[in-house]
């Protein structure tokens, strides 16, 4: 097979070299998306939309954080799709720990998750479902997504991919520091596990019902 052939596809094509600026975008892409994924599971499992995260916005770090690491740090595992996928567990298993230790050591015990209901958990800071999950969706990323992200990136007007790297940042660094003092916390969001997320959603569920119930009610009234 032809080597530019190999590059645009497959192992060869996922071990590029990015761009700071486009990791960048990188890291504030699959940060919303990683907030869209707990949001949307919660509302799946609940029925009740929550804020997910530290940050007000709507953003999870530890996702975009996540995704870099993997980019940067196991290029070299790449012509190996098995060893890159231990790799990724290894690397987001170890990522999560610490992320859940540091929150809960800075801000007074507080957790934002807690896998201490799931299979095979460590103190209830990561867990091997999780992890396993986030093998197959690095995976997802370092051979598709961000090859496909980047390759679009290289087609767009430096400057203005510049700008807005530098607005996202400035977003995003208001947010951490505002969130540092005032962190995003609450019912369903911190200090719960799953089945105390699950419950409250379904608290949170029965109670919207209601309010419709009493409303139908009183509009016969």
């Amino acid at each position: 097979m032809n080597k530019n052939i190999q590059k645009k596809t497959g192992v060869l094509w996922a071990e590029r070299n990015y761009k700071l600026v486009h990791l960048l975008l990188i890291f504030f892409i699959f940060s919303v998306v990683g907030w869209v994924w707990e949001v949307m599971l919660g509302y799946v499992t609940g029925g009740v939309l929550v804020n997910r995260g530290v940050l007000h916005g709507p953003l999870l770090p530890i996702y975009g954080r996540g995704v870099i690491l993997i980019l940067i740090l196991l290029k070299k595992l790449r012509k190996s799709p098995v060893a890159e996928f231990l790799g990724i567990i290894l690397l987001s298993g170890c990522m999560e720990y610490f992320v859940s230790w540091y929150l809960e050591m800075v801000y007074d015990g507080k957790r934002w998750w807690d896998y201490s209901d799931y299979w095979l958990n460590l103190n209830g800071r990561i867990c091997m479902e999780g992890l396993i999950l986030f093998g197959f969706g690095g995976m997802f990323v370092v051979y598709i997504a961000a090859p496909f992200l980047d390759s679009k990136m290289q087609k767009m007007n430096s400057r203005h991919l510049m700008i807005l790297v530098v607005v996202l940042l400035i977003i995003y660094v208001g947010d951490s520091v505002y969130s540092m003092k005032y962190p995003n916390i609450g019912d369903g969001v911190t200090e719960s596990s799953v089945r105390g997320k699950i419950e409250y959603c379904s608290i949170m569920q029965k109670d919207k019902e209601l309010k419709q119930t009493e409303k139908f009610l009183y509009s016969w009234v």
